[in-house]
């Protein structure tokens, strides 16, 4: 049998080689990942590893192509030149330690944000010395570190067992037809590697997406190539065209009475004072981080981590189907004070100095102290623009403000940021709206010294996953904010501005994945648990009558809905609506977006849910209160479907032209 050239014999072990290191990435990622309480089926699974290794293959191809189109000609060859034999471990011993470097990114994004890695990871670069510390705290960097030692070290010794078994066992000489053939046909299998798959389009990262296990893409995905699949889009832009096209439909939706499509106008003069004005009440607004529904008892957990903040909820009005547009805080924030879902896909908006200047409801309270509080420095995000820039006389306080000490990468702890913001509030002489971001519910899952009595808990791991939570050191966590909540709400009662405020708590953001035995279907089958967080409005000396409201509501009209209860009028801008308001009710929906390489958008409504990408691909609608949520009811009722979708565009195409579009004026 004829032996293959040196260079070819190579280059296959060293694709096998690749394959089987990726392929054990891949292994590992799904075994420390995997939920047994909601497992990926058989065929998913399977098919998911079918088409990771496919994606490693193309990876592999990728990172050989250099020494394949090179190594052989005799001036390159690492057969025949000492030089270039170290030049090419060096430089695949660089390009592996890259990878390497990926997937241990990859494991450290899915373990804090239950996503698979996309170029939205940059944002934490902007940030850089925080990210950095947050890992330090939260990983066993050093032993990561060895780990990453021996990997390489590993690679390197196998890539050199490769090159000598090359040398010994193959052909040093191929001429003639064979040595064309063999070009032609190496060419041929490493194009047909690179494209992926018998058909007329490349395999695509999308490909990852069409199984409706939303753990399914992050175990199919490769780090690498996602990574820059995503980087190529990362920038938003806006149509006019496009503005113009939705924009009677959603001026119908906003209630807009001098509506304008050539010019756009989507302002709307609200001049009757809230029923709660008359009194000037202060505005009290929490930022709860990571406060996801299905972990507090109001919403049924059956380990009672949130006793203090269920009382609240039972004693308020507590909107029980309040959905942020995305996950992360800074996209939080700046969507809460604006009105605007934040459609950035790289950064953030409030990293975007084009869309830093914004027009927002708190200003309606004129007359009124402006307080920000957080644990932390106002820097992170580049919050501080959006605040600062558009709320004029706005006092922020934040790290090196307050006398408690830091106590991790997040600055002070919950505890002490509630403490320290409740002893400048009872200073107060004029109303005042404060809001306070709380940031200690994160990985490293810090419990301070100072903690108030606090006392741990531990449980079973299978109680704990069951109820939704990853491991002691969240649940513990999570109870520790509520803990800190308890103490605030305590202090403030005492206090002489309490009977005149009005007190709004609400999560940043909730957590991907399982939501628990008690979460609807849908939305655990959905990830929508990463949208879904309590509102509750909580003022016993102002709202007397508790209440559990059902209607869908979104972060957007968190401003709105407060100005329509206490400011003495107020001016609309953007996509928010008073959820008092009951002209709206026939209406409600929750607008939703994942900031993938084409986004997919949504939309939330009392029965159905309805998803697709932006450029109009994988349209899913399902029926919320199904037994079975990952069915596609789309065919069924096609005229909800089209109801959805048309709105969902029109929200999607009107948010990107807003962020452009609502500056103070």
């Amino acid at each position: 049998m004829q032996k293959l050239p040196r260079l070819l014999h190579f280059l296959l072990h060293l694709v096998g080689l690749n394959l089987l290191l990726f392929s054990l990435f891949r292994l590992a990622f799904w075994i420390y990942f995997n939920n047994p309480n909601d497992p990926i089926l058989l065929p998913d699974l399977l098919h998911s590893f079918y088409l990771g290794l496919k994606f490693d293959l193309r990876l592999t191809l990728l990172l050989i192509l250099p020494l394949f189109l090179l190594g052989g000609l005799h001036r390159f060859s690492p057969f025949e030149s000492r030089l270039m034999h170290y030049f090419w471990f060096a430089y695949l011993g660089l390009v592996f330690s890259a990878v390497v470097v990926f997937y241990f990114m990859y494991f450290g994004y899915y373990a804090y944000l239950l996503q698979p890695m996309n170029a939205t990871v940059l944002r934490f670069a902007y940030n850089l010395s925080t990210s950095l510390q947050m890992v330090w705290e939260t990983y066993p960097v050093i032993w990561l570190g060895l780990l990453f030692v021996t990997l390489i070290s590993a690679y390197i010794w196998l890539l050199n067992r490769l090159l000598l078994r090359a040398d010994v066992f193959a052909n040093p000489h191929f001429h003639g037809w064979r040595k064309a053939g063999l070009i032609v046909a190496s060419s041929f299998l490493l194009l047909f590697g690179l494209y992926g798959k018998f058909s007329y389009y490349p395999l695509r990262w999308s490909e990852a997406f069409a199984t409706p296990h939303t753990f399914a893409p992050a175990v199919t995905l490769n780090p690498v190539l996602y990574f820059f699949n995503t980087l190529k889009n990362k920038d938003i832009s806006y149509s006019t065209e496009a503005t113009r096209k939705v924009y009677p439909l959603v001026a119908d939706y906003l209630g807009i009475e001098d509506r304008d499509a050539e010019k756009l106008n989507f302002r709307r003069h609200i001049p009757t004072p809230g029923p709660l004005a008359k009194t000037r009440p202060n505005i009290v607004m929490v930022f709860l981080e990571s406060f996801a529904s299905y972990k507090t008892g109001i919403f049924g957990n059956p380990l009672d981590p949130t006793p203090h903040f269920d009382e609240l909820a039972r004693n308020g009005l507590l909107f029980s189907r309040y959905y942020t547009p995305h996950t992360g805080t800074a996209r939080s924030v700046f969507t809460a004070i604006t009105g605007i879902p934040d459609m950035e896909l790289n950064k953030t908006a409030s990293r975007n100095p084009l869309v830093v200047e914004q027009h927002t409801i708190v200003n309606a309270f004129k007359g009124y102290e402006k307080l920000y509080f957080l644990g932390g420095s106002a820097n992170w995000g580049n919050i501080r623009g959006v605040l600062q820039r558009n709320i004029p006389g706005l006092r922020v306080f934040e790290e090196g403000d307050y006398e408690a000490e830091r106590v991790d990468v997040w600055g002070i702890s919950d505890l002490s940021l509630f403490e320290e913001a409740h002893k400048i509030l009872e200073r107060q002489e004029k109303p005042f709206v404060a809001i306070i971001q709380t940031s200690g519910n994160h990985r490293p899952y810090t419990i301070p010294e100072h903690n108030q009595g606090f006392e741990l808990k531990l449980q079973d791991s299978t109680r704990l996953k069951q109820a939704g939570f990853i491991s002691d050191g969240e649940y513990n966590s999570f109870r520790f904010m509520d803990h800190s909540l308890g103490v605030f709400m305590r202090l403030a009662r005492s206090a002489d501005y309490f009977k005149n405020t009005i007190f709004v708590f609400y999560g940043d953001h909730g957590i991907n994945g399982f939501g628990g035995n008690h979460t609807p279907k849908f939305e655990s089958k959905f990830s929508l648990t990463g949208f879904h967080t309590p509102l509750v409005f909580y003022a016993p000396g102002l709202i007397t009558k508790p209440q559990r409201i059902e209607k869908v509501a979104s972060e957007v009209d968190l401003l709105p809905t407060i100005a329509g209860l206490a400011a003495p009028g107020y001016v609309n801008t953007t996509l928010g609506r008073d959820l008092l308001d009951p002209r709206f009710d026939s209406q409600r929906y929750a607008f939703t977006i994942r900031h993938h390489n084409v986004s997919e958008i949504g939309l939330i409504g009392k029965d159905y849910y309805f998803r697709m990408y932006a450029d109009g691909k994988n349209k899913l609608l399902a029926a919320t209160s199904s037994a079975e949520p990952l069915k596609n009811v789309l065919q069924q009722h096609p005229e909800v479907a089209a109801r959805m979708e048309a709105l969902t565009l029109g929200i999607y195409e009107t948010a990107r032209y807003m962020l452009y579009h609502n500056k103070n004026r």
